[in-house]
């Protein structure tokens, strides 16, 4: 390999790892059977590993008992809970699809996400804070109101047949067509052979995760990954960090993204680790009073997270001397921050981690001993068993070290492809098995990757990964809206927040607060706009292109933000 070039290999002397997620996992639980695997605080919930292994048997045998066979597909629309994990690894266990749905998505969402894949079967939490959730479903699908449990005919939701509602057994009222899934798991039996029999059929290739990552237009995409793809990146992702059997690791971070169920869930499970849940969703306060009642020695989050914990007016009051590891991703690390948590919060030995879902996610990542200076400047080195490479966008050309250009990997990680779209597989993995991330880089002397931007438009606010594109075909549903485009903006709060310019049609009038209301309840509240601006035109080429940069710019004068525009 040319070392003067962009390019580098992880290394091989470790194997990869050729079990399904439910063979491996067993293994574990047989080798720590009293070992603590799983604690949900704000459930007030503990399992053994033994324990959690018996629950997973019997929710995959109450998911046969529905009729779901090896293939078929299941949603499971929820934040952090017992019940998650559950569903990740019994669906797993016997070749079922997880549907992972980001409990943000609304009824346009739920209803494209559901329909993309066929979901035959949906479990879902009720509700949470000022979201209903069975209100939703109820809103696409009223034809559950009136059928038995298990036999759903919807015209909206053709596929699907049972939805399972997570509930607190004994508690809350019936929902009409709707089964409990502390019912639900209490069908399953242990030891059921069809468990078994199903598990037998199963190959480590085999499709086993559908993630949806917003698509450059339209609706998401449904990235399709297998046993191979996450147990791997889950144990290498785990071995950077040093994990134990003695590790506790916090996850605050959602189990609906690769951060949770990979980074997370599966980095402890392939090390004999335990899981912390400190909340359903993010709350600073409670990740500070877990890490120091369940003496967690690991945190993960993103950066807007590690900042609301420092920044909390109570955190001196908080012993966080055992934490030691942990993981900061999901957008650009500050290095500021990086250096706060490293001090502030003893975690001596925190990691970057950079990917995509698409790679499983994870392609690069620091390790505890990565010096200091790189480790808060960069996204570490290739991981193991993967490569990389940096190449120029027009030509396809590796470039010189220290050169920008595009980010691609190839490997073990890279996803199965796009459910239901082969064209757009073929647009992000080449013949020869390169996922062209879209994202701008550059690798050093070292093998050291530093990403330094986006070749499309792409916005990261928070954590979360936006297409402007996927927005303004939302908007383009305005009947007063002739034309709309959105960009990201720098902010210091989410690192980025979306603008949209609109063009409204001749005769017609139009406001913020309409525009607002209209994405109310029907996509995500991170989705919309935070700017809204009404114009007459966009800036244009003189071949008609718009000129999203010029936009940009605009809006960072308006701002106050003209220091920081568009090279």
């Amino acid at each position: 390999m040319d070392l003067t070039l962009s390019h580098a290999a992880g290394r091989t002397d470790v194997p990869l790892i050729e079990q399904t997620i439910g063979a491996f996992f067993d293994a574990m639980a047989a080798r720590h059977p009293q070992r603590e695997a799983l604690v949900s605080v704000h459930q007030g919930r503990r399992y053994t590993y033994a324990a959690l292994a018996a629950e997973v048997d019997r929710l995959a045998s109450a998911l046969l008992g529905l009729g779901l066979q090896p293939g078929d597909r299941i949603g499971i629309w929820s934040h952090n809970n017992v019940e998650w994990v559950l569903m990740q690894l019994a669906t797993a266990k016997v070749g079922l699809v997880l549907v992972n749905i980001n409990p943000a998505y609304r009824t346009a969402e739920l209803e494209y996400a559901l329909n993309k894949v066929g979901c035959k079967a949906l479990v879902s939490m009720a509700t949470f804070k000022t979201s209903d959730y069975l209100g939703m479903l109820r809103e696409l699908a009223p034809e559950v109101a009136t059928c038995a449990p298990g036999a759903l005919q919807s015209a909206r939701l053709p596929a699907l047949r049972t939805v399972a509602w997570i509930d607190v057994a004994g508690e809350g009222t019936e929902q009409p067509g709707m089964q409990r899934f502390s019912a639900l798991l209490a069908s399953g039996q242990v030891g059921d052979p069809r468990v078994a029999q199903a598990a037998a059929g199963l190959t480590a290739n085999d499709p086993i995760n559908i993630q949806f990552t917003s698509g450059t237009t339209g609706f998401p995409k449904g990235a399709t990954l297998t046993h191979r793809n996450i147990l791997n990146n889950g144990f290498f992702i785990g071995e950077c960090m040093k994990l134990t059997p003695d590790d506790r690791l916090c996850i605050p971070v959602p189990l609906y993204h690769c951060f949770g169920m990979v980074l997370g869930n599966l980095a402890c499970f392939t090390h004999g680790s335990t899981i912390v849940y400190p909340s359903d969703a993010f709350d600073p306060l409670a990740v500070l009073q877990t890490v120091q009642a369940e003496k967690c020695t690991g945190l993960h989050g993103v950066p807007t997270m590690f900042i609301a914990e420092l920044d909390h007016p109570r955190f001196k009051e908080f012993d966080l001397h055992t934490l030691r590891t942990g993981i900061m991703a999901g957008s650009p690390c500050p290095v500021e921050v990086m250096k706060r948590v490293q001090a502030d919060m003893h975690m001596g030995e925190v990691t970057i981690a950079y990917g995509m879902t698409e790679t499983s996610p994870v392609s690069c990542q620091s390790s505890t001993d990565t010096p200091l200076d790189k480790r808060v400047s960069t996204v570490g080195l290739v991981q193991p068993h993967l490569e990389v490479k940096i190449v120029n966008p027009e030509t396809g050309a590796t470039v010189p070290r220290g050169e920008r250009g595009e980010f691609c990997t190839k490997g073990y990680s890279v996803m199965h492809g796009y459910w239901g779209d082969p064209a757009k597989t073929q647009e992000a993995i080449d013949a020869d098995g390169w996922m062209h991330t879209g994202d701008l880089a550059t690798m050093d002397d070292e093998g050291y990757v530093n990403i330094v931007g986006r070749i499309k438009d792409m916005v990261i606010r928070g954590g979360e990964n936006i297409y402007p594109r996927e927005i303004e075909e939302f908007l383009y549903r305005m009947p007063q809206v002739q034309d709309v485009q959105v960009v990201g903006v720098p902010d210091q709060k989410y690192g980025e927040e979306l603008c949209a310019w609109v063009i409204v049609k001749p005769g017609q009038s139009l406001d913020e607060d309409a525009v607002r209301a209209f994405c109310k309840g029907q996509i995500a509240h991170y989705k919309v706009p935070r700017y809204i601006r009404f114009v007459d035109a966009f800036p244009m080429t003189v071949t008609g292109k718009i000129q999203k940069f010029k936009i940009r710019d605009a809006m960072k004068d308006q701002l106050g933000l003209a220091e920081a525009k568009t090279a």
